[in-house]
């Protein structure tokens, strides 16, 4: 079965770096299709896990919702 989830890229000084918000689980690489490629392999790796299938039964990822804010600086 086949999940969705969200991933925010950024740009690091050096690699890129791929967070996907609902888990918590980061990756990056030199590029931003190597990042999210590497993200995707550690979300389910990540999904692998007895513990955290059973967190996600009882208590299900809700996707997130990513916004932008202005501030004043």
């Amino acid at each position: 079965m086949e999940k969705e989830f969200s991933a925010v890229v950024t740009k690091g000084e050096v690699v890129f770096v791929a967070f996907c918000p609902e888990l918590g689980v980061t990756s990056q690489g030199g590029t931003e299709k190597k990042a999210l490629d590497n993200l995707k392999e550690a979300v389910e790796l990540y999904l692998e896990d007895e513990d955290v299938q059973d967190m996600l039964r009882k208590n299900p990822a809700k996707k997130a919702k990513i916004c932008s804010i202005a501030v004043s600086a």
